[in-house]
């Protein structure tokens, strides 16, 4: 991986599932590369977190766009914003810094799963009156995708550069679908769901849907990397209690584990390292 990557740069864009994707390609590759001959540094106000392998004059990069396009949730550290509002047309805002990238991975899906409508700035956010519509989240990553697809089609050299599309990473909050107790999330799992239809009801089949039809239009060839439903079946791999809590937690959450597991991120090592030997199989045998 690491000669492939020799005196390129490689970047994975989107929301905190694809940082931790980015994390797993780093943890997988920084233990073959002698302290003096590695960094790692963030930019841009943490938006852009850079690895550098320096013997290899290459770069694995992440940056923090969970939209794509420009919203009020760019700040990478500060971006717990309940009204979530996107400006349409603007990927530019941070496309601009993607630009001379040779392996892009792109990534977003959960942001525009808020259970309602999504509002879309027509404007801009400086705009003392601004003009906002609210339309489904359908409509709403359709938008999305035209946008990035055109991006990409403008921006990248197809006999320099290629582009993934990470698909949606499942969730395990409602443990009564993979026939659990009422009430029971991931919290305590420890086996995967055996049954091999089994379907997350908040991988949403409609957005796949949006995915194809927009793909299957692109001039610039797009590889897709599915990993849905393999996720699918690791209930077992999430956090859980085991991550950072961003505020102290009550008495009445510390007594009740699940009410503050976090089933949506991925403990590493672990289901992602998948994905990224995914990635690696699809950047050798395309």
């Amino acid at each position: 991986m690491l000669e492939t990557l020799r005196g390129k740069r490689m970047m994975f864009v989107g929301d905190s599932l694809n940082r931790g994707q980015y994390v797993s390609m780093i943890c997988l590759l920084h233990r073959l590369i002698p302290e003096h001959a590695k960094s790692m540094r963030s930019y841009n106000n943490d938006a852009l977190t850079v690895f550098r392998a320096k013997d290899y004059n290459a770069s694995i990069e992440f940056y923090w766009a969970p939209f794509l396009l420009e919203s009020n949730s760019d700040n990478a550290v500060v971006h717990r914003v309940s009204d979530r509002i996107v400006r349409r047309g603007s990927i530019n805002k941070h496309g601009k810094h993607w630009k001379g990238v040779d392996i892009l991975v792109f990534n977003t899906y959960l942001w525009w799963m808020t259970g309602s409508d999504i509002k879309i700035l027509k404007g801009s956010f400086e705009d003392e009156e601004k003009e906002i519509i609210e339309v489904s989240a359908e409509d709403a990553y359709r938008m999305a995708m035209r946008s990035m697809l055109r991006w990409v089609r403008k921006n990248m050299d197809r006999k320099k550069t290629r582009v993934f599309f990470t698909s949606m990473s499942p969730t395990h909050g409602k443990g009564i679908e993979w026939g659990g107790e009422p009430g029971e999330n991931c919290y305590n799992q420890t086996t995967i769901i055996e049954d091999s239809n089994y379907w997350d009801s908040n991988s949403r089949k409609t957005i796949m849907n949006v995915i194809a039809e927009e793909f299957s239009k692109s001039k610039f060839p797009i590889t897709f990397l599915n990993i849905t439903q393999l996720s699918s079946y690791r209930k077992d791999a999430h956090t859980s209690i085991y991550k950072k809590q961003w505020s102290p937690l009550t008495a009445e959450q510390l007594a009740n584990p699940v009410s503050y597991a976090d089933c949506v991120h991925w403990c590493l090592p672990g289901l992602q390292d998948t994905w990224n030997e995914l990635l690696f199989s699809k950047l050798f045998y395309p």
